[in-house]
């Protein structure tokens, strides 16, 4: 289907081809600004658009075989809601007579930027948990005041704990080579024999 037919798809129920028109272009436009702001457009049980930065990378030519350095970049993803899928692998039956996808449950439409702010506070939530778990750690292992004997068993439960980690450090795997510096080096060790 294309942008044709799916205005000639609504236009029954819109009243006209013209307004159908009109109405396909608004909800197309609207989308790809907020994708191009960087904003984040979610359709309850449809699916959501983004935009993803891709880092630079090395590329391969398929005409040459050359190595090529591609720059970084953004483009567009969708991702499709759990209603869409579920229609399409045939888990759900498509209404005859009713709207596939559902209007979004009241309030839900207030504003996406809410939204954003609530997850952005979520995820600097989850990066300062760590931080707060090892400072608290840290106050139980140092006690301001030791007694004497206390202290003397706080200094050897701490030796013991660096000598432990010292250890296990040493007994770690060393990181291995990539792959090809060590067949280049079998391959230079076997011309020279």
């Amino acid at each position: 289907m294309n942008k044709a037919q799916l205005v000639e798809a609504i236009a029954d129920k819109l009243g006209g081809r013209q307004q159908a028109a009109d109405a396909v272009d608004v909800v197309l436009d609207a989308i790809v600004r907020a994708v191009v702001a960087g904003d984040r457009v979610s359709v309850t049980g449809f699916g959501s658009f983004e935009k993803v930065e891709r880092p630079a990378r090395y590329a391969r030519n398929p005409q040459t075989g050359e190595r090529v350095r591609v720059k970084k970049t953004s483009v567009p993803r969708f991702r499709a809601g759990q209603g869409f899928k579920d229609l399409v692998s045939g888990a759900k039956k498509l209404p005859k007579n009713d709207v596939a996808v559902k209007k979004a449950p009241k309030g839900s439409l207030s504003g996406g930027t809410a939204t954003r702010k609530a997850t952005a506070k979520k995820a600097a939530a989850k990066k300062a948990a760590p931080a707060k778990k090892a400072a608290a750690t840290a106050k139980k292992a140092a006690p301001a005041k030791k007694t004497g004997a206390a202290k003397t068993t706080a200094k050897k439960t701490a030796a013991k704990s660096t000598t432990a980690k010292k250890s296990a450090a040493k007994k770690a795997p060393a990181k291995k080579s990539s792959g090809r510096r060590t067949s280049a080096r079998k391959r230079a060790a076997a011309r020279r024999k």
